[in-house]
């Protein structure tokens, strides 16, 4: 497994990185679980710069990645992916997701962020099973790394010991 890939439980929203990825919704306004912990821990000044994303382009499509500030957060940038909801498996679901990761992956190379966070994406409200998320998440990270040396550190941020421990047992 590639050293620059680390796993820990806590608080995405209280990491010193240079971006945390934000598990956003389309709207890219807000929303439930993680987007709503970053967007009240990051301030108006995240909110106004997605305001301008969604006039500019119409939001963000499942599985593309938007940046923003990272208004009031330790991070400097929030990089917003929509995750796909579960439906069992058969409306691409598990290609969205990867295309999240990488998307958000190569938004960071482009705005030279050398750290970067990652949450569960789509393991909350949008019920991807965890173990599945869990090794896709995993196995698109290592797949990029592989090929791009600009990143230093990945960090998969599990906000339950659930996630902790099946990426736990997927990074051994």
């Amino acid at each position: 497994m590639d050293t620059r890939i680390e796993i820990k439980k806590g608080d995405i929203t209280k990491l010193q990185v240079d971006a945390i990825v934000n598990a956003a919704n389309s709207s890219l306004l807000g929303g439930g679980g993680v987007d709503g912990a970053i967007h009240r821990a990051g301030g108006k000044q995240i909110l106004d710069e997605c305001i301008a994303i969604r006039n500019k382009q119409g939001g963000c499509p499942t599985g593309e990645a938007v940046i923003t500030t990272g208004g009031k957060l330790p991070a400097q940038y929030v990089i917003h992916t929509v995750g796909p909801v579960w439906n069992g498996g058969k409306r691409n679901e598990a290609q969205l997701l990867a295309n999240c990761y990488t998307n958000s992956l190569k938004t960071a190379v482009d705005n030279g962020i050398k750290t970067i966070a990652f949450p569960n994406i789509s393991t909350g409200i949008y019920h991807f099973p965890k173990l599945q998320a869990a090794e896709i998440a995993v196995t698109t990270v290592s797949e990029f790394l592989a090929t791009n040396e600009s990143l230093k550190k990945v960090i998969f941020i599990c906000f339950d010991d659930e996630n902790y421990r099946l990426y736990e047992e997927l990074l051994r």
